[in-house]
């Protein structure tokens, strides 16, 4: 039996002696080699490996690892330098046994988009999560065999005269966008990184457009499904958790354009103002609001919610939503009827000219904001059809006063560098903080009048600021939050920066990671305006926070048309704040300071 099982083994390997196997791998995965079809106690011999004909050593590099006395040959991530041929080598006895490998580096994706004339489309190209991003992906399409021309961008992202835009400079999505296109387009594009290194490679082709089909809202006219079980509390429960996870997407996608920054958004204002725009979105674009708000689709009582949540912050916020739209236009009377019960806003005819127009929004918004944003947009386009804005103003006091007399302390910022700051102080502050390992920050939890709170978390470090950032998740905020509930206020020295914050963030970028370009695009509002297509021009929004010595003082607008003790908490290094509703259980403003 021995003898047989060694004749079988010995005509495998002399099989294996002519095998060679030719693989197509892409860029970025894992891929490991065997060099058998099979480990037998009669190989005593290491194998040995080569690539492109060089011996290859026990250790060779990070990515390219030889295993098990040689049985195996492990290569993670793949790149185009590991394209050739691998040959594994066996000695045994008098007899060599050799395996070879050609492999062939594909990009990481590839993509076929067929597309009308006159159309917009997408490139899509993404660099590895782990990369650090410090030059914007080459966008090239193929001329000829081994030939290829650069495509060159617009400086401004989003410039309207430019048909070939990179949509998100210096991110991680290097996708860009051909509006309008022509037959010439045609061909195929290659994505690489500044290294060389294909990232994808999409072929497009572009046909002739069909002749246009009239527009037609059909059955999407029907006014948005009334909520029928407004009694029930699951209804306020999701939109608190929807609220939280919406308001973490939020800031991590902004922080990703914005990294030595000070951020402020208020994600109730932003989510306000989806929710009422979701109130008029049917088909794809209410599906795509949904996913947004990260709410359940056809959750019927999100706009009952929302106007529940307004009542229940009444003592301590001010929400305000309101429309303008074109004189010509007759929006539906549901939508102006459910838009009037769920959001207090009246739908406003625009005036005549431009500056009529760009003094009552500016008015508008001065009210809302108790003046404190009198100026939000410059001018108000004539082509300007629909404009939705959102504004909200807050004002809580300490519910613990500070000492009043002024003081300085010098704020160390993120590039080493010290700024001496007025600073407000109290020696035994009844504050509950503790240290929060999945947050990897000390928490604190400021009382305001309102019922409300403000969360400061303050990295260990100056420098841990991005460790904070990247552990920021729904989940661990959360769990954070019901800790605090448990920590009895103690005794605490505390110091904290006067701060004036005044920042308006990207949002054209913003409503695009959120998934949302159809907006901008083809819209489909037909339970707003069924007589004609509507595409969103212009997203705007804009938040003031005021940190002193009595309180926090926070609004916001927003637009769319279309080594520490416990006993110590010294905030003189960047920081993240939360502004939380205790009686809504939802998050009104977030932010980070790294420059007060």
């Amino acid at each position: 039996m021995r003898f047989q099982a060694t004749l079988c083994f010995l005509l495998q390997l002399i099989f294996e002696h002519s095998l060679c196997t030719h693989l197509q791998v892409t860029s970025g995965s894992s891929l490991e080699l065997p060099c058998l079809s099979a480990v037998t106690e009669f190989i005593t011999a290491p194998a040995s490996w080569t690539f492109n004909g060089v011996n290859l050593s026990a250790a060779v590099s990070d990515s390219v690892r030889i295993k098990r006395d040689g049985l195996y040959l492990s290569i993670s991530p793949i790149t185009a330098a590991h394209q050739g041929q691998y040959a594994c080598l066996v000695k045994y006895i008098n007899m060599d046994i050799v395996r070879t490998y050609d492999i062939a580096v594909i990009a990481s994706f590839a993509y076929d988009i067929n597309a009308a004339q006159g159309s917009t489309i997408y490139l899509p190209c993404y660099f590895p999560h782990s990369s650090q991003i410090l030059a914007n992906a080459l966008w090239y399409k193929e001329t000829g065999i081994g030939q290829k021309t650069l495509l060159h961008f617009s400086k401004e992202p989003l410039d309207e005269l430019e048909r070939v835009q990179q949509i998100y400079p210096l991110d991680q999505d290097q996708s860009v966008k051909f509006t309008n296109v022509l037959m010439e387009d045609s061909g195929t594009y290659r994505c690489e990184s500044p290294e060389g290194e294909e990232l994808s490679v999409v072929r497009v082709t572009v046909k002739v457009a069909p002749t246009p089909v009239p527009y037609s809202c059909g059955e999407w006219t029907a006014a948005w499904n009334p909520c029928h079980d407004q009694e029930d509390h699951t209804g306020e429960a999701v939109l608190q958790e929807s609220m939280a996870e919406f308001s973490m997407k939020l800031y991590s996608f902004v922080r990703e354009s914005q990294l030595s920054n000070n951020l402020l958004l208020s994600p109730l204002s932003i989510s306000a103002l989806l929710s009422h725009l979701l109130l008029g979105a049917r088909d794809i674009t209410q599906r795509a609001i949904e996913r947004a708000l990260a709410v359940p689709h056809d959750f019927s009582c999100v706009h009952f919610q929302m106007a529940k949540l307004r009542e229940k912050l009444a003592s301590s916020l001010q929400m305000s939503s309101q429309i303008y739209y074109h004189p010509k236009m007759i929006l539906s009377e549901s939508f102006t009827n459910q838009s009037i019960q769920f959001y207090e806003s009246v739908p406003t005819r625009l005036l005549e000219t431009s500056e009529e127009n760009t003094y009552m929004i500016n008015s508008w918004v001065a009210n809302k904001t108790n003046n404190k944003i009198q100026h939000l947009v410059d001018s108000v386009s004539p082509s300007t059809q629909l404009m939705f804005l959102n504004a909200v103003s807050f004002k809580g006091q300490w519910k613990l006063k500070f000492n009043l007399k002024p003081r300085k302390a010098l704020f160390s910022k993120l590039n080493g560098d010290l700024v001496s700051v007025p600073v407000f102080h109290h020696r035994d502050y009844l504050l509950a903080t503790m240290i929060d390992n999945a947050l990897k920050a000390q928490v604190g939890r400021f009382a305001l009048t309102g019922d409300s709170s403000l969360y400061i978390l303050l990295p260990n470090a100056v420098y841990d600021m991005q460790l904070v950032e990247d552990s920021m998740t729904y989940d661990t905020l959360r769990q954070m939050m019901d800790k605090m509930k448990t920590v009895v206020p103690q005794k605490t020295e505390v110091t904290l920066p006067q701060i004036k914050l005044d920042v308006e963030p990207d949002m054209f970028m913003l409503m695009k990671k959120l998934g949302l370009s159809s907006l901008f695009e083809d819209a489909n509002l037909c339970g707003l305006y069924s007589e004609d297509r509507l595409v969103l021009d212009d997203v705007r929004h804009r938040g003031l926070l005021a940190l002193t010595e009595h309180g926090v003082e926070a609004v916001a607008v927003t637009s769319t048309t279309f080594s520490r003790t416990y006993n110590s908490f010294s905030a003189l290094h960047p920081f993240i704040f939360l502004l939380w509703s205790d009686r809504a259980n939802v998050p009104l403003f977030v932010g980070r300071v790294v420059e007060p």
